[in-house]
């Protein structure tokens, strides 16, 4: 009996935080659709460029080969069981910016279609070897996968084309220094935006302490606007931030880490992101009245940052629109998706400020954003004048 007035008592009290009971029963169901929403064909496509350097030959009986066009072709018509299609296929014309594309993951793989291999594949002898080059970023999870599809579609096609008589070298050519970076190097750049997202619990819990115990009342009687509150909380924060940064790229470089470019410049990735993730936190805590609030809701958009902007898990890109010559991503609002790209591009890339124009621009754009829309929301929810 004891047991169930023990029961009966917990669920009475439960009753009395039904937000936090809803945030932490409707947690995964909430991801559950996001997911579903975010991959409705449910299958993964992966980017493969094509530079075709080869031109056509006449074949006996008055045809021709075009090998690099039937293997952008054949590339195109690999698909899942259900249909859809595996290998998103683009044809470039220019080396340099297929690289910078891959540097920015809007692809996995570079197929460059040497000159003159139709005629490699029309040689009478089958002791003349075919060469093709697969270039990738080999830090880029996607690139293995996609390198073994590419591979065998190339060797499907020359053993339709040929009868197996010549053989086709499929030569790969890492992307920067990617091919020198062991697997556990590869996650460093995720782990440290990791460090930063969980900033968002800390900011959160940190005002929502002072809304618990009546501190912000007692603030309202002072001439203290949200920004000079928010200022100081938000400077903390950026100091901690930063801190995090530091010390998780410490371990990582005292357990065999280095990086190949400047670790100045992902500190300052670092601390910009960490403005966009503090200003989140102050969103959450102006919906929370306690602590506990605050890191149960706080829960949501950690797990948005850590599964869709790659600093975890690699997510396939949604394409929204072109702006310039740059793809523009549904997971692009997110500042830690530009954070994840950066600094791969600094640490496995050796890219310096100068090569993260792009990214640096959107964190600086979208940190600004969130920064701004938590000190409104909390200047209308917790400092407005009664």
């Amino acid at each position: 009996m004891r047991l169930v007035r023990v029961f009966t008592k917990t669920l009475r009290e439960q009753r009395r935080d039904v937000l936090a009971i809803a945030a932490t029963v409707s947690f995964a169901p909430f991801f559950v659709l996001l997911y579903w929403l975010f991959f409705p064909s449910g299958s993964t496509t992966y980017g493969v460029l094509v530079l075709d350097l080869d031109a056509p030959v006449r074949i006996e009986g008055g045809g021709s080969l075009d090998a690099g066009g039937d293997l952008a072709r054949a590339l195109e018509g690999v698909r899942y069981p259900g249909g859809g299609p595996l290998l998103d296929v683009t044809a470039v014309a220019d080396r340099a910016e297929a690289e910078a594309m891959l540097r920015d993951r809007e692809a996995a793989l570079l197929l460059i279609v040497p000159a003159g291999l139709s005629e490699d594949l029309t040689g009478a002898e089958g002791d003349v070897p075919g060469e093709v080059m697969l270039v990738g970023d080999l830090a880029n999870p996607t690139y293995a996968v996609t390198a073994v599809v590419v591979s065998e579609t190339i060797r499907a096609y020359v053993d339709e084309v040929t009868g197996a008589e010549v053989r086709v070298v499929a030569v790969e050519e890492p992307l920067g220094g990617s091919a020198s970076r062991s697997e556990f190097e590869t996650y460093v750049p995720g782990l440290l935006v990791f460090a930063v997202i969980m900033l968002i619990f800390l900011a959160a819990m940190t005002v929502a302490r002072e809304v618990e115990a009546g501190t912000l009342r007692r603030l309202r009687l002072t001439r203290m606007t949200s920004l000079d509150y928010l200022g100081g909380v938000s400077l903390a924060m950026v100091v901690l931030g930063v801190l995090a940064v530091v010390l998780t790229f410490a371990t990582a470089w005292a357990l065999g880490f280095h990086s190949r470019g400047p670790v100045w410049v992902a500190v300052l990735v670092g601390a910009i992101t960490t403005l966009g993730v503090v200003g989140t936190g102050l969103m959450v805590a102006c919906v929370s009245r306690t602590v506990t609030q605050a890191y149960l809701i706080g829960s949501f958009p950690m797990g948005i940052f850590m599964f869709f902007s790659g600093a975890i898990f690699p997510v396939p890109d949604v394409e929204l629109l072109v702006v310039s010559g740059q793809t523009v991503g549904l997971y692009d609002v997110l500042p830690p998706t530009h954070a994840v790209v950066a600094l791969n591009k600094v640490l496995n890339l050796g890219s310096g400020l100068s090569g993260l124009g792009y990214e640096l621009t959107a964190l600086v754009v979208l940190s600004a954003v969130y920064m701004a829309a938590g000190v409104w929301l909390f200047a209308r929810t917790q400092l407005r004048r009664g």
